[in-house]
């Protein structure tokens, strides 16, 4: 390097920063050995934010423009260099660029099942993944807390601390919201926006701002999954009578398209016979003895609401208002009604339940039952 190359790189005549990277959140302006001239110019493009620190301590910070450095527009560093009376001479100083736009795409995840409560199944084990984006919300916050001297500080630098942090309020949103498992996958949305509402005083003391939380996937243990779609399996057949009516008829028509029909299907003449009892009795035709009758239904035990404080309850079997009655929570004046009643009726006056005070005794004279 040449004596001119030498004097000349010691002066800085701007000082500014072209980001040409997708992570990069700090970025220490390059100064070894070098000084910033006395009426250099400073760029600060859009979604960044300057900074000066002097000796460790933080000084003047510019938003988005172009400034002549002067005593004028460095008060703090001046009071911090001791120019009173301002300065023409170079100066030293390191200038951080911070950048202010949002960084998208960061992946959050469960790393193990999120325990809670269901509502109809019970204690369930929940993992959830998603996306998150973030942008620095105070520039001088986010250097003294996070970044300190770093040249270059990225976003996966503090990628892990932020998932955690996402994944613990998560988990604590989740467990409030009280939404039932099968419920969440139309709410993910709102359930996003909620925990991205939340989480936002977790990371202001870090100078932080979640701009957005996507929750892509909630789901439950694979064996819970397996569980939940035989149980839609049977949702989907409906009435098993008639889906094993279906199959039998379907087992028929397959045999019959065999060259030696049921028999030539290798179940053999006995077999066929038995294959034909057991259609039969699959499609409600049962294969009786001559002389033999079907028994009667089983008779239907009637069923009461009763009237409580003010509120319907029930419907009750016989057996149990026997119970209520024994215990006193079923008394002859309680109102009553089953379907087949055109009004409520006072339970004593009611054929099918006078037999449940025979040994109830009535209250004393002169008091309230």
């Amino acid at each position: 390097m040449g004596l001119w190359d030498k004097i000349s790189g010691q002066l800085i005549d701007i000082v500014e920063w072209v980001d040409d990277t997708n992570d990069t959140m700090v970025y220490r302006f390059p100064r070894y050995e070098n000084e910033i001239k006395n009426g250099a110019k400073l760029i600060v493009r859009e979604s960044q934010v300057a900074a000066f620190v002097k000796e460790g301590q933080l000084a003047d910070v510019f938003n988005p423009g172009t400034y002549t450095l002067e005593t004028r527009n460095l008060p703090i560093l001046s009071t911090l260099a001791g120019w009173k009376y301002g300065f023409n001479s170079p100066f030293k100083a390191e200038a951080y660029f911070v950048s202010t736009k949002v960084f998208t795409g960061h992946k959050w995840g469960t790393k193990n099942p999120i325990m809670m409560r269901d509502s109809e199944f019970g204690p369930v084990r929940l993992r959830a993944f998603g996306t998150f984006a973030i942008k620095v919300s105070d520039a001088p916050t986010f250097l003294k807390q996070v970044t300190g001297t770093n040249s270059r500080f990225t976003v996966d630098e503090i990628g892990q601390q932020l998932r955690d942090m996402m994944v613990a309020r998560f988990a604590d949103v989740l467990g409030q919201s009280k939404i039932p498992v099968l419920d969440m996958a139309g709410n993910q949305d709102e359930l996003g926006k909620y925990v991205t509402a939340k989480i936002q005083d977790d990371f202001a003391p870090y100078g932080l701002q979640v701009v957005s939380l996507m929750v892509e996937n909630i789901s439950l243990p694979p064996e819970v999954e397996q569980a939940m779609d035989k149980r839609t399996s049977m949702g989907v057949i409906g009435n098993l009578n008639a889906y094993t009516q279906f199959q039998a008829a379907n087992a028929i028509s397959d045999a019959a398209k065999n060259p030696g029909g049921i028999a030539g299907a290798g179940v053999g003449i006995g077999l066929g016979v038995g294959l034909g009892q057991q259609v039969a009795t699959a499609m409600g035709q049962s294969v009786q003895s001559p002389g033999m009758t079907a028994p009667p239904p089983l008779p239907q035990t009637a069923s009461f609401f009763i009237g409580t404080d003010g509120k319907q309850a029930g419907p009750f079997d016989v057996a149990t208002l026997q119970s209520m009655a024994s215990s006193g929570q079923l008394k002859r004046e309680t109102l009553v009604w089953r379907q087949g009643m055109p009004a409520w009726t006072k339970a004593a006056d009611v054929s099918e339940l006078g037999s449940l005070f025979a040994s109830v005794p009535p209250p004393l004279p002169g008091q309230s039952s």
